[in-house]
């Protein structure tokens, strides 16, 4: 990655294989939020920026898409090797902009390298469907086509691993790609596009467009873009869906969530409360995989709360890149003004604050954003902690009698993302996976995140479109079906035919 720094002052575009400045004049400033100083800028684009890159794409999708898938995916197999010889490089870039541990963003990298190494298979997930004779002298088959120039507008907290959950399917299957990311870390997305550029990818088949709104809204305007992937919070999924469709494109728009972890009484005390450390204070808790609700079953809660309040306050916050830390700051100290509100919220409207992460200041790193974690007890459905999402290490527990109303709490969330139960009970395992209205179910998993093949998605507001994303149901958005019928001149029988055509 000879042309991309993390030291670059000002952060590009790269449009038709190569860096290009925005054309506006605009930036934004990037921080690094351990420090909480300015690390560089990042360019904010203009439309004439977007229909730059969604040109070039548009130029060389004929090319590309007529390309053997065999020949498209040794090109991403030349892209998988790179990615796992510089994933430490990329990994340091994510932890200096976002600030989440160095660990925790090596493993974002290697879970955006399993989708990698999936659309490597491409020729296969490609294959169509044959019936011989399927009417007399007819036969009929079906094949899958790319749609064309297709986009991607990805958030700051997986700024490698989501649009890994894009680009690398559609561009195998056929497609070209724009990626818009988020500005608020957007170093690394240039770094992808030096590796692609390296392995031999040709102009225009990936191209990264740095922003805000303005190029958001013109990626959705524009009549070359095929196709719109999203992922971030439920107002802007559903804007995005909403002003995508009308516009004709294809759109898969993933929201908010607010996700609950249920203990049972039966369950494990100390790896119910493993679980719940990691996945709510994990990355800060900014992930929307994040638990933000332990829902404690009947004796569960007298049994959790003490473990997690010990385990709470001797939680290692600091710098992402020492070893010894589990926690980094928050990404912006907008982002941690905006979770402090929500944590006076929750004392305000009664619940139970029994560990408070406010006015946590990291020693050596004074002027970062930090937060430290917070735990609410005693958290009532009607409360906002409870409904909105915080996206911040803000932990509510709810208590409950019975599985039964825990599986009411969770059906009638907006919200349907992920969701996990830990019990030694079977039964209770299966009644739970198998009523629970949620598009992630993890039976004693706390972040059940599916593999690579398998496609991610929620239900209800967490989820805008048809379709879950990567895995076949990739596939399937980034391409679209075709169905051929044919016979030849000496099977054709003499005459029209009136009636609709039946099997014969």
């Amino acid at each position: 990655m000879n042309t991309v720094e993390i030291g670059t002052s000002t952060v590009s575009n790269f449009i038709d294989g190569q860096l290009v400045p925005g054309s506006t004049g605009r930036t934004q400033d990037v921080f690094n939020p351990a420090t909480g100083r300015k690390a560089r800028s990042v360019c904010l684009s203009s439309a004439a920026d977007v229909d730059a890159a969604v040109k070039s794409a548009k130029a060389a999708f004929p090319a590309w898409a007529n390309l053997p898938p065999l020949r498209r995916v040794r090109l991403m197999n030349k892209y998988l090797a790179l990615m796992n010889a510089h994933k430490d490089e990329l990994a340091r870039a994510i932890t200096a902009e976002h600030g989440k541990v160095f660990s925790d963003a090596k493993g974002e990298v290697e879970r955006g390298i399993d989708i990698i190494e999936f659309a490597c298979g491409m020729p296969q997930l490609l294959k169509g469907d044959f019936t011989d004779q399927v009417s007399t002298n007819i036969d009929n088959w079906t094949l899958r086509q790319p749609l064309g120039v297709v986009a991607g507008i990805t958030p700051f907290n997986f700024p490698v691993m989501v649009p890994a959950w894009m680009y690398p399917i559609a561009i195998a299957a056929g497609n070209t790609f724009v990626l818009k990311p988020s500005p608020i870390d957007p170093s690394p997305s240039l770094m992808v596009a030096e590796l692609m550029r390296e392995a031999g990818f040709p102009k225009g088949v990936f191209n990264v467009v740095q922003g805000d709104k303005e190029a958001v809204d013109a990626i959705l305007a524009h009549p070359d873009v095929q196709a719109v992937s999203f992922v971030g919070s439920t107002p802007i999924a559903n804007y995005i869906y909403e002003t995508g469709a009308r516009a004709g494109k294809r759109v898969q728009a993933l929201g908010g969530a607010k996700n609950h972890l249920v203990a049972m009484p039966d369950a494990d005390p100390e790896k119910v409360v493993d679980a719940l450390m990691g996945a709510a204070y994990g990355s800060a808790g900014e992930r929307c995989m994040a638990i933000s609700v332990a829902v404690l079953v009947g004796s569960a809660a007298d049994k959790i709360i003490p473990l997690l309040v010990k385990r709470a306050k001797e939680l290692k916050i600091g710098n992402g890149m020492n070893d010894a830390t589990e926690m980094g700051p928050i990404v912006t100290s907008v982002a941690r003004q905006r979770i402090t509100g929500y944590i006076e919220k929750g004392v305000a409207e009664g619940a139970t604050l029994v560990v408070d992460g406010r006015g946590y200041v990291a020693p050596g790193h004074e002027e970062g954003f930090f937060l430290g974690p917070t735990l609410f007890d005693h958290v009532k459905p009607g409360m906002t902690i409870h409904r909105e999402e915080i996206f911040g290490p803000v932990l509510c527990c709810v208590r409950v009698a019975t599985m039964e109303e825990a599986l009411n709490l969770i059906n009638n969330h907006e919200f349907a993302n992920g969701v996990s139960c830990f019990t030694s009970d079977g039964h209770a395992a299966r009644e739970f996976g198998r009523n629970v209205q949620c598009g992630m179910v993890g039976i004693n998993v706390p972040i059940p995140v599916p593999m690579a093949w398998h496609g991610f998605g929620g239900w209800k507001r967490s989820l805008f479109g048809d379709m879950h994303i990567y895995g076949e149901e990739g596939v399937r958005f980034y391409t679209r079906q075709k169905s051929i019928m044919q016979r030849w001149p000496d099977s054709i029988g003499k005459g029209a035919e009136f009636q609709m055509p039946v099997s014969r």
